[in-house]
């Protein structure tokens, strides 16, 4: 533990505990008493920090421990301070992050930022092991994305940098050479994308970043498109599938009072509307644009959902059920 993670830890100690002994300091930071000394010393004199030593409780505590909570009262370190909570929830998000992260292109680079956040707290290897094992994050349907190919993208899009793609297109399983400038990198339901202007079909285009084959840095600037224009575009469809370009529609869902339970606690979409009915049912209403994640995400509910009012989708809908069904037959 170096001084700064001590000076963390002894305010930490001091700011959770109220008062702390000279020996229990000494067990929590596991250094010498003469360091010891010098580091209180050191935060009194030259960081200002209020600490006294209370001879009726024989330890060192905050000088008016008790107004500490008002607003301006509480000493902080020069430079960031994290609370003991807010270190927890720091490791924590580490440990979500991770998880989205499956060539631990991200641990690597916030490592450094996690060991320091352990020092703060005092914690050991093994206690630190233990924190993480706290928290679980089950990614189902996971699509694995190439380390190179998310540090070069995630550089190109900082550096504001266009990039050449050698792209694989799914839907009629054909290859590309394009140019983009990136504009924005999004994880969606496991699976990382990249949103960019695409200099070949001169507009915004949406990029599973596992379907790039090849991809390589240019020293050519990157187009700037603006944030709003970015979310007009490409966010006010139904899911990942924008269908920029395409007109918004609005899709009619009645739940059965079995599924609306739960579906009513769901956003399926940041501008959806609902009503409960009645009779128990739950009508939900959806901007799509294209209608291939909508589709699945209604099949899904099975005979709980019957769409309403728009008659493609229905009939799209109701297609899919009968050839499933005759599948089983």
């Amino acid at each position: 533990m170096d001084r700064t993670e001590r000076f963390y830890k002894i305010e930490l100690l001091l700011r959770s505990r109220g008062c702390v002994g000279f020996d229990a300091l000494l067990d929590e930071l596991d250094i010498s008493p003469a360091t010891l000394k010098r580091d209180l010393q050191y935060l009194r004199d030259r960081l200002s920090a209020p600490i006294v030593y209370d001879r009726f409780e024989n330890g060192y505590r905050f000088e008016h421990a008790d107004t500490h909570a008002l607003p301006g009262a509480r000493h902080e370190l020069p430079g960031v301070w994290f609370s003991e909570k807010e270190i927890h929830a720091l490791l924590t998000m580490h440990q979500l992050m991770a998880g989205l992260d499956d060539d631990g292109v991200l641990s690597r680079h916030l490592q450094p930022m996690v060991d320091k956040l352990q020092g703060m707290l005092g914690a050991d290897e093994s206690e630190a092991r233990e924190l993480m094992r706290r928290v679980k994050m089950i990614a189902t349907a996971r699509r694995r994305t190439p380390s190179r190919h998310f540090e070069l993208l995630g550089s190109a899009l900082v550096q504001r940098k266009r990039i050449w793609l050698r792209y694989f297109k799914r839907t009629d399983r054909s290859t590309s050479e394009r140019e983009v400038s990136p504009q924005r990198l999004v994880n969606y339901r496991n699976t990382w994308y990249l949103d960019a202007w695409c200099h070949a079909s001169e507009g915004l285009r949406r990029f599973a970043l596992d379907a790039v084959q090849e991809a390589r840095p240019l020293d050519t600037r990157a187009r700037h498109v603006a944030v709003k224009d970015l979310e007009a575009e490409l966010d006010a469809g139904y899911g990942i599938y924008s269908g920029a370009g395409s007109t918004l529609k609005w899709a009619t869902l009645v739940f059965q009072a079995d599924a609306a339970q739960w579906v009513a606690n769901e956003e399926w979409h940041p501008q959806q509307k609902a009503r409960w009915l009645d009779d128990g049912r739950y009508e939900l209403q959806v901007p799509y644009s294209d209608p291939t994640e909508l589709t699945m995400d209604i099949l899904r509910h099975g005979d709980s959902v019957v769409v309403t009012g728009d008659k493609a989708l229905a009939t799209a809908i109701a297609a899919r059920l009968a050839k499933a069904a005759a599948r089983y037959a």
